[in-house]
């Protein structure tokens, strides 16, 4: 997670942020151990902005890519660790098993470890393919 991490603190430096001033960069590993990165894209009308999180998936999606195994996320503007949005966690549930790790950090080094099962405890998806 380490080197993982340090890929989204890289992907960060290239986010548009002018209007939050607050970087973020993403890494996701997929299963075949090819990683891809991701940056937040603001725009004016805010709710139009992507999150970095979703820009990996997006990057990994569109290279033929369905399975991820991990995922760092890099705060370059906040000092403690922040956690994915809401939309984000729903997006990685998508594509990644409950139990596969995530790590978050801030700039001040500090960083949280969790799993997605963690970040999004009640995933429908994941609970409705345990019944079928």
């Amino acid at each position: 997670m380490e080197e993982l991490f340090e890929i989204a603190r890289q992907a960060a430096l290239n986010a548009y942020a002018p209007y939050s001033h607050f970087r973020v960069g993403a890494a996701l590993r997929a299963a075949d151990g090819t990683v891809y990165t991701g940056c937040n894209v603001e725009n004016r009308s805010f709710g139009l902005t992507i999150c970095a999180e979703r820009s990996a998936v997006v990057q990994g999606i569109s290279k033929g890519r369905q399975v991820f195994t991990a995922l760092a996320i890099a705060s370059l503007d906040s000092e403690k660790p922040v956690g994915p949005c809401g939309a984000c966690r729903q997006v990685v549930s998508e594509f990644m098993a409950t139990d596969a790790p995530v790590r978050f950090g801030g700039s001040d080094g500090t960083y949280t470890d969790t799993t997605i099962g963690e970040l999004y405890p009640y995933d429908s998806l994941h609970d409705l393919a345990q019944t079928l």
